[in-house]
Parts: C-alpha cells; structure tokens; sequence
C-alpha cells in the first residue's frame, strides 16, 4: 500500500468539492485520507454537509468538524467519494473489504456522481483476486455459501480478532468468496447474488463509478471507461 499515492487520490477528490455540497463520505484507509485532508478545508471556512458510510468515517468526521447528515434528511446527494479494493477497464468495483459495502452502495446509489479514490495496487484486468464480500443473514450462511461455492468460489465466513463473526455496523455477516480472479461478468453474478433469499448486499458496484482517481507518488490520473 502507498500511503502517498493514497493521498495524491484523496486530495484531488478534495479539489472537487465546492461550497455547500452534500457529501457521500466513504470508508477505508484510502477514505480515510480523503476526510483529514476535507477536514483541513472545513476548519479553513469550507461549508459542506456529509453523509459517512460506517461508524468509523463518522467518529472522525465528527473529530475533524465536518457536519454530518442523514439520508432521511438528505436523500440526495452531490457527490460521493470513496475508495475501493479492485476495479477493473470498466470501472466494476469490489468493495467491503473494511465490512461497510452495506452502507457504500446506499451512500453512492443516492449520489448524482460517484468518485472512487485509490493507488495502483487497486486496478486489475479482471476481478475476483480480491475476495468478494456478500453480507448475509446469518440464518442464510450455509446455504448460500453453497451457492457460492458452486459458482466456483472458495467461501470463508469473515471473523473479527477474538474469532466470531464479524458483524457489520447493521449487525449482520460476511461470506468471502475468493473467485480466482476469475468473474468475467460482474452485473451477471451481481444480479444473480441480488436475487438470493439471505443476501443483504454484495460488494460488485457495476456501473456506479463516474471515473477513478488513480494515485501514484507524484500525480493522478483520471480513469474513465
């Protein structure tokens, strides 16, 4: 991971935003660096409102001064910004890898753009290296980790350091199917894991992402399909 590429990405992202915006506010480490360096512009007079993806995008915005929102206050949003664990040419994104794919996909379905910020390391051929989360039910574990496994992949149930499962902030949890990389059609398998009984969300965002904001050390470059 380059922590600097990860900042180049952010900060450009940061550039994007204007006066009076209502924000989609991501998670993750690369996120992370996005909300440090938008706190920076709001404790220099920047008045923006935001809506976090997880508990912990929350407590640092709430550290940092940024104004946070609801969905029921503020079901539209102007821009959303997040980071990502893989994306591919077309801009198909795995993400939930940090457990909030719930709570991203909410955040970025009711934003007018969605900007994914990330280095190098996060751009691939194909998807599927990294392992594909699909929050569940618990009730619903074994049957659809058969499903998964059926389709090819190989099935973990995600635990936290003590050894339970671990519980997203909505309190339900996570299968991880490692694919290969190996999932040539992302909406295809994404609308199949749509339509299974059990299945809260999954971690294929298709067709969502505006463009991706690709750090290196020393500059960005925008991806667009």
């Amino acid at each position: 991971m380059n922590d600097n590429a990860k900042r180049m990405a952010a900060a450009a992202a940061v550039e994007m935003v204007d006066e009076g915006m209502r924000l989609g506010i991501g998670t993750g480490s690369t996120a992370e660096q996005f909300i440090i360096l938008l706190g920076q512009r709001v404790q220099a007079g920047l008045s923006v409102i935001g809506v976090p993806t997880s508990d912990r995008s929350a407590a640092l915005c709430h550290e940092l001064g940024i104004a946070l929102t609801t969905l029921d206050e503020t079901p539209t949003l102007d821009l959303a910004v997040d980071g990502t664990d893989e994306f591919d040419p077309a801009l198909n994104l795995i993400k939930g890898g940090g457990g909030a794919l719930l709570r991203e996909k909410i955040v970025a379905g009711s934003a007018n753009r969605l900007v994914v910020i990330a280095d190098a390391s996060k751009q691939v051929a194909v998807l599927g290296a990294f392992p594909l989360p699909v929050e569940i039910i618990p009730m619903a574990r074994q049957p659809i980790a058969q499903r998964l496994a059926a389709l090819g992949a190989t099935v973990t149930l995600r635990t936290n350091p003590a050894g339970a499962p671990f519980r997203t902030d909505e309190g339900h949890w996570i299968l991880d199917g490692d694919f290969g990389p190996a999932i040539s059609d992302p909406a295809g398998l994404a609308r199949d894991l749509s339509s299974w009984p059990g299945v809260v969300e999954h971690g294929l965002f298709c067709g969502m992402a505006e463009c991706v904001l690709l750090g290196t050390e020393d500059q960005v470059t925008i991806v667009t399909t």
